[in-house]
C-alpha cells in the first residue's frame, strides 16, 4: 500500500500544479487502507512522514513515504538483536519511488511538438 500510495503520487507530480500540501493529503487518503495496528502501523493516520520532490531537469519526481510498524515478539527479539528497532521496539518501513515523467528518447518540447500541426 505504501509502494503503490508513492507511486500514485509521482505519477499525479507530473501532471498537475497543485500544491505539495494537496499531494501530501492524496498520499494520507491512500495510506488510510493501512490498519492502524502496530503490526501495520504505529502512530495512527497523521504519524506518516510523506517527502515530495518535485521534477527535476529530467523530468524526474520523488515521493518518500515511511512510517513505524511494533513487529511480533518473536521477529521484534530479532530485531532488536539485529540492530534495527528504534526506542520502545519500533522498526521504521520506508518506501522510495521515483518517477520519470519524459522519456530519454523523447526529443523536443511542447512548442516543437504543435509546430507539426501548424
Amino acid at each position: 500500500v505504501m509502494e503503490s500510495a508513492a507511486a500514485e503520487t509521482a505519477r499525479l507530480m507530473t501532471t498537475t500544479t497543485a500544491e505539495d500540501d494537496d499531494l501530501k493529503e492524496f498520499t494520507l487518503r491512500r495510506l488510510a487502507a493501512v490498519p492502524n495496528v502496530s503490526i501495520f502501523h504505529a502512530g495512527g493516520p497523521l504519524s506518516w512522514d510523506v517527502e515530495l520532490s518535485r521534477a527535476d531537469a529530467g523530468g524526474v519526481s520523488s515521493v518518500s513515504v515511511s512510517g513505524e510498524v511494533k513487529p511480533l515478539p518473536v521477529i521484534g527479539a530479532f530485531a532488536q538483536v539485529m540492530g534495527g528497532t528504534a526506542e520502545g521496539g519500533y522498526v521504521e518501513l520506508k518506501v522510495d519511488v521515483s518517477y520519470q515523467s519524459r522519456p530519454e528518447w523523447l526529443e523536443g518540447d511542447y512548442d516543437s511538438w504543435i509546430a507539426a500541426w501548424d
